[in-house]
């Protein structure tokens, strides 16, 4: 025989409305299957606190229950009739689309466990019916964002990068050409389904600049090379070497321009820098000297200060 529905819920039996649903409130998140995946017994206390709150909640049911046993009133009594009838051993409790119990204790489970409450995606259909929980709804969409250093010559030409966002390693491609600080989204890899912005921090390179999608170079010559010419060879971002000529006459500061082979179709420009001597031999100095005296320009000539 089943328990009295006022032992159930642990109240006395002139307890108030208030009463009763507070103790309700209490036992069934107590008692809830999420909160006890796998124990039968908490299932069935579960299933038993709910249809007695059913009962009690409701001022006819619990009159008839009061004065007769049953919340059906004098048309209960039967072979299966008395102070049980209805209760665990004929639990009626619905997990279907007719809700959970009376309305009442619906509203009650939507406040404990938020939102609109489908008890059959809520909290799992019990007795060989799907157990899907309350606990496993899928939870809501949430934007992530995250910063992710790439090294320079992976941002100028592409490639991809690992990144792990809670508990999940996520692939990112990046595209050739990225500049630092720039997003990138991922969509529907965050937590609920939501997207994830990396926003992408490039490193410095040794040697190579990067404006837009042109790339420097700093390439010292000696006085010999930048006077008289001569070829140097050179770093590309891809890896390759390439020899250039130097033209006679060239100054530090002076860009010379390879076309095409920057980032997604940019320039590579090698900026051009003299570089003296540390130590001179006194013959060379003398010949410098004679250079000098035969060789006569003024290079500050066209110097804005002197306009």
């Amino acid at each position: 025989m089943a328990r009295d529905y006022y032992e159930v819920l642990g109240v006395s039996r002139d307890a108030s409305a208030e009463t009763i649903k507070k103790a309700y409130r209490k036992l069934a998140h107590q008692y809830h299957p999420d909160r006890n995946p796998g124990d039968k017994n908490a299932e069935a206390r579960f299933k038993e606190v709910q249809h007695a709150y059913d009962v009690l909640s409701d001022p006819a049911k619990r009159q008839n229950y009061d004065r007769f046993g049953n919340e059906a009133g004098p048309a209960g009594f039967g072979p299966n009739s008395g102070a049980g009838a209805g209760g665990p051993s004929g639990f009626h409790v619905h997990f279907g689309g007719s809700g959970t119990g009376s309305p009442e204790a619906q509203r009650i489970f939507e406040q404990i466990f938020g939102g609109g409450l489908d008890p059959e995606e809520s909290f799992g259909r019990i007795g060989g019916r799907s157990t899907r929980g309350r606990g496993s709804r899928r939870p809501a969409p949430e934007t992530v964002e995250v910063e992710a250093t790439v090294p320079f010559l992976e941002a100028a030409l592409g490639g991809s990068l690992t990144l792990t966002v809670g508990d999940r390693k996520i692939d990112v491609k990046i595209p050739p050409g990225i500049e630092d600080g720039k997003k990138l989204r991922v969509p529907g890899q965050g937590p609920g389904g939501g997207d994830i912005y990396v926003r992408i921090r490039v490193q410095e390179h040794p040697y190579f600049r990067r404006e837009g999608n042109d790339i420097l170079l700093e390439v010292p010559i000696s006085i010999g090379e930048a006077v008289l010419g001569g070829k140097v060879e050179i770093p590309m971002i891809d890896g390759k070497s390439a020899t250039v000529s130097i033209p006679p006459g060239t100054s530090s500061g002076k860009r010379i321009c390879l076309r095409g082979v920057g980032i997604a179709g940019g320039n590579q420009y090698l900026v051009i820098r003299v570089v003296v001597p540390p130590t001179m031999s006194e013959e060379s100095r003398k010949l410098l000297e004679q250079w000098v005296r035969q060789t006569p320009y003024d290079p500050r000539a066209d110097v804005p200060w002197r306009r």
